[in-house]
C-alpha cells in the first residue's frame, strides 16, 4: 500500500500530560509519610510531593515510586535494581522490557523533577502527521512506524533493529511499546508519542514523503 506521508509538526517533550492523575499525587504523598495528603489544595499537590520526595535518599525514592507504578510488573528484586541504575543510567530507554518503556519514563521524570536533577533526564517525542493512502484501513501502531520509517535516516535505531518488521515480513508486536500513544485527529490526521530514543527531529531527511507499508500476514496452516 501506498501512502503520502507529511510530517505537521514535532516537539521534545520532558513529561507527558496527564501521566499522573490527582488520585495518584495523593497515594504518592501518603506513602512518602505525608499522612494529610487528602487535605492539600488539588494545585499544590505536586509540589508537596516533590518536597516529600526531596527529603529520602535517591535510591529510596525512586523504590517508592517504582513500588506503586510496577509492581504488578516487577518483583522485589528487580525493583531494588532498577531504584539504584535509575540514577546513573537512562532505564526508561535501555531497560530490557520495551514494553515498560513509557512506565519508567514517567517514573524517571517525575524523580528528575523533585531532586531537580539527580537522575538521568529523558525526553519523549509527539508527532502530529497526515497519512494520505487509497485503501482504508486501520490504522495500527505497527502501520505507523512501517509508514514514518520511509522517511528516517537509514541510521535510526528502528532501521537497525527492526528492519524485517518494518518491512512486513514478520510480526511486529514490539510497535505497542515503541509508540506509548496513538490518536486519530480526524481528516486522516495523526499523533503519536514515543520515545526520543527511536525517533527524533533529526532523524527525518523530509517532512513530506512516500511510504510503502506492508502488512504482516500470518499464514495460515492449511490441513
Amino acid at each position: 500500500m501506498q501512502y503520502i506521508v507529511k510530517i505537521n509538526s514535532l516537539k521534545t517533550v520532558e513529561e507527558l500530560e496527564n501521566a499522573w492523575k490527582t488520585s495518584d499525587y495523593i497515594q504518592l504523598l501518603k506513602l512518602f509519610g505525608y499522612a494529610e495528603a487528602d487535605q492539600v489544595n488539588e494545585k499544590e499537590l505536586k509540589d508537596y510531593l516533590y518536597m516529600a520526595i526531596a527529603d529520602y535518599e535517591t535510591n529510596e525514592a525512586a523504590a517508592i515510586v517504582l513500588e506503586y507504578k510496577l509492581s504488578e510488573a516487577l518483583v522485589e528484586g528487580q525493583i531494588d535494581n532498577l531504584s539504584h541504575e535509575m540514577t546513573r543510567e537512562k532505564v526508561a530507554e535501555n531497560y530490557s522490557d520495551i514494553f515498560l518503556h513509557q512506565a519508567l519514563f514517567n517514573t524517571n521524570q517525575l524523580l528528575y523533577k523533585a531532586y531537580n536533577g539527580k537522575f538521568p533526564l529523558t525526553k519523549a517525542t509527539i508527532i502530529t502527521f497526515e497519512l494520505q493512502g487509497e485503501e482504508a484501513i486501520e490504522i495500527t501502531k505497527d502501520i505507523v512506524l512501517q509508514a514514518l520509517s520511509a522517511g528516517l535516516s537509514d541510521s535510526n535505531l528502528l532501521h537497525r533493529l527492526f528492519e524485517e518488521q518494518l518491512e512486513g515480513k514478520v510480526a511486529f508486536p514490539e510497535a505497542d511499546g515503541i509508540i506509548w500513544n496513538l490518536q486519530s485527529k480526524g481528516n486522516a490526521t495523526y499523533q503519536i508519542t514515543t520515545s526520543e530514543k527511536w525517533i527524533k527531529k533529526d532523524d527525518f531527511k523530509e517532512m513530506q514523503f512516500e511510504a510503502t507499508v506492508t502488512p504482516f500476514e500470518e499464514e495460515v496452516d492449511e490441513d
